[in-house]
């Protein structure tokens, strides 16, 4: 039974204060359903999980898809329902599964959890149709009265909490259009082909829908919004508690915005559903009517079980959008006219926001959901808030039960503070973007961020330090003053920080993972691999200089012996084995590729992180081996054949269609032919090495700015996992043995990318860590690599009397070497360091004179 991976990042900030963490691993404060303490009859397997408790007779063989039966419910009828599907499954010998505890169950139906797959409390797997027939009539009679939310990627059964879906009960995968790697069905030609699971209901073409489910799926389709007094225009945004609409009303014509709430979803921290909220915000803006701050509120509507609240629409953008849109740091080389002029926008926005929520205190409400993204701009200078779902009454003294992570106020401020803390929170996000998002972690924090807004930006001392004593509290002190930060002081002592930091988090009694980092360590093999694994850690950590752990290389070498992760290069075993070798483990190295050599190659997608590119780098690194080398040669001829031409990718990159960049891209496959001409001198290889290229630099734009990044078409990326500093630095490879006036003015402009102030994330992979590596790698003035250690300061954290930083989205510390603290190491080696460092076969060239005099154009 396939157990779908959860990738909300808040899903794994359920059990730890500090990491990620999965959930199984909450402690005594969430404990599990009281079923899932329930011994299991014999001859059946009890197999728990992170999310889910998995529940089948040991002999039973199901088929590998099928019909599958989801069960939705209230948090007021959890118990009863699972108690009933116990009931009639275990006797009849059905497997199923559940989610194991209430805080799960909230976190999987909150307002930011996935949309398609939202609402699931029990899967249930029918052998065949005859017994998904009994099964759905049983237990609709068995669930009367139970309530729960609508499953969007569903169809409903009658009109209790039963739903189905046609799909995978074992993971396969294969190749999707964008040639990434993805979950399957079986088409009715026996083809793997992509399980799509969406927010709407659809079955494969070769499925026949079971007529009994007829009616059912006709009763869905006669719901319409023909109805309503109001015509929808288009989607401002959706989320798992309901969209928000633009509209007109039918017979005036005046626009509207049309704000839904769907029952029993999109659960915030109290319990309460967007039902609630919706009509708990109607409420508050009528306490509000009046206020310029404030939409007008024009209707409140029902649509079936749908509540939907109607009101004003104001022609604006966000202050979020704005402040992206003014940010002087994230363009190359900001003057000081620049920043000034940003700094005095700045202070009139928190000046407005704060008389803002002034006005609302004066009413008696707070807002307690105060971030950018809720102030609106237009283009008359009118700013107005949004989104009073969470709102209280002052005199509730109340705290918010759904806030944005980086404005949400700790436990000890209530009422009208709660806005105070997210308004300081405010004036330093206006200047130090999302990094108020740390300060759940660290207040303390707060110090720290003064001293780097006031360096950068002529704002007044004085009001940064109101904003952190809002913050910190009284009596607060910066512990961050005796900590070696990069930029400040020098390279051994930074390393030392970072050592002691990544050495203190270390959990060698624990088998799932070494280091903690990315919530990615928790899927099959992640705990070992070289982006979110130990691999990657020892890796930095060996390669910098910072020391040698013998007791963590054999934690690797023996957790690597029952694996099950994949072969790639970043996320498997060939990563691991790459490692293994540079420490000096060969014959390890040897045992771990020769597991992968099974493989059927022609399944895997292209990429340098997990496909083709990465497992044919390291297959070369090893090709003293005969069996290797033909190997080696066996994915080159499969990644020439894939490759295709210039013209057979689009401009953008991500979304519909496949991705850009060094990781996912075309870049990876440019780098594994470059290094296999190095090694064996053809120059098709450097032809095929071109066209690569050329793919992933079709798919980048040029920005006013003057940078070429990746273009994913509403944003652009700068990133060496997917931007342009990943392309440069395989480009610069490139031309060490074909130079081109043309490609060499194109990698100028990719790496003006490394000339910006700030990066939202440090990370090595999606920050700036990355972009520092790649200054460093392509020779950038001294001034630019310095500008960039610096900067690591708006992330750097304490931890454990060491130096840490925080991993992707900022919400938790990172050791690994992807997001966190291993890859700053390791970026900061590239640096500063006094030997060669780099990430695997991103290193200085390995060719020949002899290789360079036959790779050279006619007439050089």
């Amino acid at each position: 039974m396939r157990d779908g991976a959860q990738e909300s990042y808040e899903f794994y900030c359920l059990a730890d204060r500090t990491f990620y963490e999965t959930p199984a691993n909450r402690g005594a404060e969430h404990p599990d359903f009281a079923l899932c303490d329930r011994p299991v009859p014999e001859g059946w397997q009890h197999v728990p999980g992170e999310t889910w408790m998995h529940y089948a007779p040991g002999d039973l063989r199901l088929p590998q898809q099928g019909w599958k039966i989801h069960v939705s419910a209230r948090l007021a009828d959890v118990e009863r329902t699972l108690e009933a599907v116990w009931e009639y499954c275990v006797p009849r010998g059905i497997a199923f599964k559940f989610l194991r505890n209430e805080p799960v169950l909230v976190m999987v139906n909150s307002k930011s959890a996935p949309r398609g797959s939202s609402g699931k409390l029990v899967t249930i797997y029918p052998a065949d149709e005859a017994e998904l027939r009994t099964t759905l009539t049983a237990l609709d009679e068995i669930l009367r009265g139970v309530e729960g939310p609508y499953i969007l990627s569903d169809l409903r059964y009658g009109e209790g909490p039963l739903f189905v879906r046609y799909g995978a009960f074992v993971s396969r995968f294969c190749l999707s259009p964008t040639g990434e790697r993805v979950l399957a069905i079986e088409d009715g030609q026996g083809r793997l082909v992509p399980d799509h699971r969406g927010p709407t209901f659809s079955v494969p073409p070769w499925v026949p829908l079971p007529e009994f489910l007829r009616p059912h799926l006709d009763a869905r389709n006669a719901v319409t919004t023909d109805d309503l007094a109001y015509t929808i225009d288009g989607v401002i945004q959706f989320s798992n508690g309901g969209g928000v609409y633009l509209g007109h009303h039918n017979d005036t014509g005046e626009r509207v915005v049309l704000k839904e709430g769907r029952p029993y979803a999109g659960l915030d921290m109290a319990g309460r559903d967007a039902v609630a909220r919706v009509s708990h915000e109607r409420d508050i803006l009528e306490q509000l009517d009046g206020l310029d701050v404030v939409p007008r509120t024009h209707d409140y509507l029902r649509l079936g079980d749908h509540h939907f609240l109607v009101q004003e629409h104001i022609d604006s953008v966000s202050l979020q959008r704005e402040l992206v849109r003014r940010y002087p740091l994230t363009r190359p080389d900001a003057t000081a006219a620049e920043k000034a002029e940003y700094a005095e926008w700045a202070t009139a926005m928190v000046a407005k926001v704060e008389d803002a929520v002034g006005q609302l205190h004066g009413r008696g409400v707070v807002f307690c959901d105060l971030h950018p993204d809720n102030v609106l701009l237009d283009a008359d200078g009118r700013l107005t808030l949004i989104d009073f779902e969470v709102a209280t009454l002052a005199e509730d003294k109340a705290r918010s039960a759904l806030a944005h992570p980086g404005y949400a106020a700790p436990p000890d401020r209530q009422g009208v503070d709660v806005d105070r803390y997210a308004l300081a929170c405010v004036a330093l996000g206006v200047y130090a973007p999302q990094t108020t998002i740390l300060l759940n972690l660290h207040p303390g924090k707060a110090f720290q961020l003064a001293d780097m807004i006031t360096e950068t930006f002529p704002v007044p001392r004085a009001t940064i330090d109101e904003a952190v004593r809002t913050v910190t509290g009284p009596g607060a002190a910066d512990d961050l003053a005796g900590v070696a930060l990069p930029g400040k002081a020098e390279w051994s002592d930074v390393r030392e920080a970072l050592t002691k930091a990544i050495v203190a988090s270390a959990t060698p009694e624990r088998s799932d993972r070494l280091f903690p980092g990315d919530i990615a360590q928790f899927r099959d093999g992640g705990g070992i691999d070289i982006a979110t694994g130990a691999a990657g850690v020892l890796y930095a950590l060996a390669k910098t200089g910072a020391g040698r752990f013998p007791e963590y290389d054999d934690w690797l070498r023996k957790r690597t012996l029952d694996t099950e992760t994949g072969p790639g290069l970043y996320d498997g075993l060939h990563g691991v084995a790459h490692v293994l070798d540079e420490l000096g483990y060969h014959e390890d190295a040897l045992d771990l590729v020769d597991r992968t050599l099974a493989d059927d190659w022609s399944s895997r997608e292209l990429g340098l992180h997990s496909g083709l590119a990465g497992i044919g780098l390291n297959l070369l690194h090893l090709d003293t081996e005969p069996a290797l080398r033909a190997k080696a040669v066996r994915v080159l001829d499969l990644v020439a054949d894939r490759l295709g031409d210039v013209d057979d990718v689009p401009e953008l990159s991500g979304g519909q269609h496949a991705r850009a960049g060094l990781m996912y891209g075309s870049s990876g496959p440019a780098l594994l032919f470059i290094e296999a001409f190095e090694r064996l001198g053809d120059t098709g290889l450097l032809d095929l090495a071109e066209i690569a290229l050329r793919q992933d630099l079709k798919r980048t734009m040029l920005t006013d700015d003057g940078m070429r990044q990746v273009n994913q078409g509403w944003r652009t990326l700068p990133y060496l996992e997917e931007g342009s500093a990943g392309v440069a630095l395989v480009l610069k490879r490139y031309l060490h043995h074909r130079p081109s006036d043309e490609l060499a003015n194109t990698l100028h402009e990719l790496q003006r990318v490394t000339h910006c102030s700030y990066y939202v994330q440090p990370g090595l992979f999606m920050g700036r860590a990355g972009l520092l590596l790649t200054a460093a790698a392509l020779g950038e003035q001294q001034t630019t690599v310095d500008d960039l250690v610096h900067g690591l300061g708006w992330h750097a954290m304490p931890h454990a009397g060491g130096l840490a930083f925080p991993g992707n989205q900022l919400l938790r510390l990172s050791m690994d070497l992807a997001t966190g603290s291993a890859g700053v190491l390791l970026a900061l080696g590239t640096a500063l360091h006094d030997a060669p460092v780099s990430l695997p076969f991103l290193g200085p060239p390995q060719w020949s004179e002899s290789v360079s005099r036959r790779s050279a154009p006619k007439g050089v």
